[in-house]
């Protein structure tokens, strides 16, 4: 009788501690953790939040939202190791080219020379051409692209003026870490090196690399036109930025917010996209009128 009641008080023990851990849980909600390297004014940590916001209305349940930006957790390279592990971050905004460890397809998507123009972009987003690279990337790295910002358009960040393809050769710039990039930059008869983001602005000021390249956005954001004045308007690529979502955490949510995931994934990317293709030249405007650009800034 005693070992019959002993087993008896451990079952009920065992229930209520498991019922009560369920109900902490439940008490706690769902928090949804995203990352960004840049402060709440970019156009890429305004991205996030319009997905916040998103999911939001059509999840129509409490939920909350942490958000890690400036580097707090390092650069858009360990973002995606998380999102692979499912740890740390659920969502961020990713470089296609962050994504070259586990996808050697995923690069193409923004790659150099790609888009003839915005149009050209607007047309390749609109109509969903990107969908095989997604699921390469989702079946090796388990990582979900749930949307695509983007639209600003790269040029050359410089410390000497560079006005032709003759004025390139040689050039030391800096590229992002995918081999496409430093091929593509080879073949038009520059020196490309890969170097970390947050390491540009000490080379090109020290002298380690001449040039380096980036939308608008960054360059007004991490101050390149300080140390690299000359802006080149190549416009050799026209980004694409896809927000990616844990495999491994979306695994793990309720239907219903799995399916407010994926459409407000979608529609802050549209959101973005037409914001940043907006932005993008005023950007470059406002920095010229502000004395922090040349006069006239050079055309390839």
């Amino acid at each position: 009788m005693i070992r019959i009641r002993s087993l008896t008080f451990l079952v009920t023990a065992v229930a209520v501690l498991s019922f009560a851990a369920c109900s902490s849980s439940e008490d706690k909600g769902i928090t949804l953790r995203g990352a960004n390297q840049f402060d709440e004014n970019h156009i890429f940590s305004r991205t996030l939040f319009k997905f916040e916001e998103l999911v939001k209305q059509y999840y129509g349940k409490p939920i909350d939202f942490e958000f890690y930006l400036n580097s707090e957790l390092g650069l858009e390279k360990d973002y995606f190791g998380y999102l692979s592990q499912g740890i740390s971050v659920d969502f961020a905004h990713i470089s296609p080219s962050h994504m070259s460890t586990f996808s050697q397809a995923a690069p193409l998507m923004d790659m150099p020379f790609l888009f003839r123009d915005v149009d050209h972009w607007n047309a390749v987003m609109s109509a969903d051409l990107l969908r095989p690279i997604a699921e390469d990337v989702a079946d090796k790295a388990d990582v979900m692209l749930v949307g695509y910002s983007g639209g600003g358009t790269r040029n050359l960040i410089v410390s000497k003026p560079v006005t032709n393809l003759e004025e390139l050769k040689g050039l030391d710039i800096r590229v992002m870490g995918a081999p496409i990039q430093t091929r593509i930059f080879q073949a038009i008869g520059a020196a490309p090196t890969v170097i970390a983001y947050d390491e540009i602005y000490n080379a090109v000021q020290t002298g380690v690399i001449d040039a380096a390249e980036n939308e608008a956005s960054s360059i007004k954001q991490m101050k390149f036109y300080e140390v690299g004045p000359e802006i080149s308007l190549t416009r050799h690529a026209i980004t694409v930025r896809p927000l990616a979502f844990s495999g491994k955490t979306f695994r793990r949510l309720p239907e219903d917010l799995q399916a407010a995931i994926l459409r407000a994934g979608k529609e802050a990317g549209e959101w973005a996209r037409v914001t940043e293709t907006r932005e993008d030249a005023l950007i470059l405007a406002e920095m010229k009128a502000a004395g922090k650009l040349p006069p006239s800034m050079a055309e390839r």
